[in-house]
């Protein structure tokens, strides 16, 4: 940059006319003695490169960069109120040498931090904010702000604190409306999803503050609550509890689960059987009513051919009895159906009770013959 050539210059400069006055007065020294160094120093040439090297100096002096990331306020004797109403921006600026001057204050985003971590915080040990809530309990928070100089408020700041803006301004302003926010809400609240509250109103109140005296704040940040080891211990205990009255309620929930369960399934058994017996008399039923049926109309069609022809009863008859009887029809009005043990015409002896063998008996077809004088109509003799 040209003006940090410049300032290189200038000490070039001068480093090169100390050396010069010192080689001019050795020489002068040497030919003519303490006088004469006296008149050498106070020579043209020694006063031509003083002007030289007080013109560059002044050049390099005159004209000064600033940085994209800084803002300067101009300290001057020649404005009536001692310092130029604008604050200079990034760029190269020419000011008067001797009569002004820049102080420089960045523009950039700062991060104040204040934390229980002895390395975290601005502060080397446990820098936390100590504040206590409306119930009476000790809190220690741990919070960052991230904020910067309004480029604009430059010179008001540097009217009000100069470089002592963080020590006189911003860590009062944050550890105070952090202390009173936090005397708004209970223990109970802080440590709950009110949490969010808090840091939502601490953002509002934290930029109205720093707004009034030419800050500009991007984010509060609430990074930490601590309660005293007492109150950590009860409200410990307490979560305890509560997990455990969770957990007895839920394994209370899957006893009645499966109690449930066990009911439906029973239900569904119970239920899937009177259906089945349901469906099982149905069928039975149905089965029942088509047997009826065709019982009926088979006894129907047995009516009928009995009525178309009356002998076919006495077929059906014979037909039936066993393959060793012989059955012998003896005509009459109304006919009957006698079994003949032995139709061959044959007589059997027959055993008596005591042992003896008793004469043959006449064959009933024989008797019927005889008495009704008739023959078999089935061709036995």
């Amino acid at each position: 940059m040209l003006d940090q050539l410049l300032n290189v210059i200038s000490i070039i400069a001068w480093i090169w006319f100390a050396l010069f006055v010192v080689l001019v007065t050795i020489r002068a020294y040497q030919h003519t003695g303490g006088q004469g160094a006296v008149k050498a120093l106070l020579s043209v040439r020694v006063f031509v490169a003083l002007i030289i090297v007080v013109g560059i100096s002044l050049m390099s002096a005159s004209l000064v960069f600033i940085e994209p990331q800084n803002v300067g306020v101009v300290i001057s004797l020649l404005s009536p109120d001692g310092y130029r109403e604008n604050p200079q921006r990034s760029g190269l600026h020419l000011i008067f040498p001797l009569a002004e001057r820049v102080v420089l204050y960045p523009i950039s985003w700062q991060t104040y931090t204040m934390s229980t971590e002895p390395l975290e915080g601005a502060k080397v040990g446990d820098d936390s904010i100590a504040a206590r809530t409306s119930d009476g309990q000790a809190v220690y928070i741990d919070c960052s702000v991230i904020y910067r100089i309004d480029a604009n408020e430059a010179i008001r700041v540097h009217i009000d604190f100069q470089n002592r803006y963080i020590e006189d301004y911003i860590r009062p302003v944050l550890r105070g409306v952090v202390r009173t926010e936090v005397s708004q809400f209970t223990a109970d609240e802080v440590n709950s999803s009110k949490r969010k509250n808090l840091e939502t109103n601490l953002q509002e109140l934290l930029t109205e503050a720093f707004g009034e005296k030419g800050f500009v704040l991007d984010r509060f940040l609430l990074r930490n609550i601590a309660f005293s080891e007492e109150y950590a211990k009860a409200i410990e205990l307490k979560q305890v509890a509560e997990q455990d009255r969770i957990q007895r309620e839920y394994q209370a929930e899957q006893v009645r689960t499966l109690a449930a369960g066990q009911r439906d399934k029973y239900k569904i058994e119970a239920q899937g059987k009177a259906d089945a017996t349901v469906l099982q008399a149905e069928a039975d039923a149905k089965a029942t009513l088509l047997k009826a049926d065709a019982e009926s109309k088979a006894l129907k069609l047995i009516a009928d051919a009995l009525k178309a022809d009356k002998d076919l009863i006495t077929y059906r008859y014979i037909e039936k009895l066993a393959p060793g009887v012989r059955v012998m029809l003896v005509p009459n009005d109304n006919p009957y159906l006698l079994p003949l043990p032995d139709l061959s015409g044959e007589l059997a002896p027959t055993p008596g009770t005591d042992g003896s063998i008793l004469p043959p008996t006449p064959l009933l077809t024989d008797t019927i013959t005889s008495t009704l004088g008739i023959t078999s109509t089935f061709g036995i003799p």
